[in-house]
């Protein structure tokens, strides 16, 4: 169904992964999509394949994200939908987790994904929807992920605030939280294939539905939160982890 025809779509890190399949869904539901990233090549073989508009956007600095604005407004004057999916995963301990490690972390998926949203606030037609990618590790307390997890914890809490101060526009804010996704992410954080394997053969096994998500199916979900289907839905996060987070302990 297009019923998003006539819309204008921003995804951050739109080049792989979620980011990627929600553009796609967006494009297929009507929706004229622009995708970000840091990626030139990356971006040109999303244009190509999704038939999107890319532009180069690194969400950590807050003069490229002056430019992904300056540059949308030239082309597209205003845009209706916000998926905030550009983030950083790495996991360290407590113990030898470095000032570096929390700030890449930190720059992106929370001060990165704060300014996003404010620089874009101006462009973003009223009745518009904004949602943010977050994760289910914002409610678990898996080892070496305290400051990933907390990063999503925080734009967890900048979803609700911004529900509140936006509901004057009737701009809808929302979280999609999704649990494990088959995407490109576990290649990147350093482990073989056969541990990544083993870590997802056990983490399978503690998932209701056995199996990690497609990113096509939390791409689903950014679509309906994106679309008049959810009308009345604001300040809300949507859990897609298959029943990860509420399977019994024994």
């Amino acid at each position: 169904m297009k019923n998003l025809e006539n819309k204008v779509a921003i995804v951050t890190g739109g080049n792989s992964g979620i980011g990627y399949a929600a553009a796609a869904e967006l494009t297929a539901k009507g929706a004229k999509v622009i995708v970000t990233g840091r990626n030139k090549e990356a971006l040109a073989k999303a244009e190509t394949e999704l038939n999107v508009t890319g532009i180069v956007a690194d969400q950590s600095d807050l003069k490229s994200i002056d430019n992904l604005v300056d540059q949308v407004r030239a082309k597209f004057g205003k845009i209706d939908i916000v998926f905030l999916n550009a983030g950083i995963a790495s996991f360290a301990p407590i113990d030898s987790a470095s000032e570096e490690h929390y700030d890449s972390i930190m720059n992106v998926n929370v001060k990165g994904a704060f300014f996003t949203v404010q620089k874009l606030l101006p462009i973003l037609n009223d009745g518009g929807s904004i949602i943010f990618n977050t994760s289910v590790n914002a409610h678990l307390g898996m080892p070496n992920s305290s400051v990933y997890a907390s990063s999503k914890a925080a734009v967890l809490s900048l979803n609700k605030v911004f529900a509140v101060e936006l509901a004057a526009r009737k701009i809808r804010v929302n979280a999609v939280s999704p649990g494990p996704v088959e995407t490109p992410i576990y290649g990147k954080l350093g482990l073989e294939k056969e541990e990544v394997e083993g870590f997802g053969a056990l983490l399978g096994e503690k998932i209701l539905l056995k199996r990690f998500a497609q990113a096509s199916e939390i791409a689903k979900t950014v679509g309906f939160l994106a679309s008049d289907d959810a009308s009345f839905i604001t300040g809300s996060e949507i859990v897609v982890d298959g029943g990860l987070t509420v399977n019994a302990v024994v």
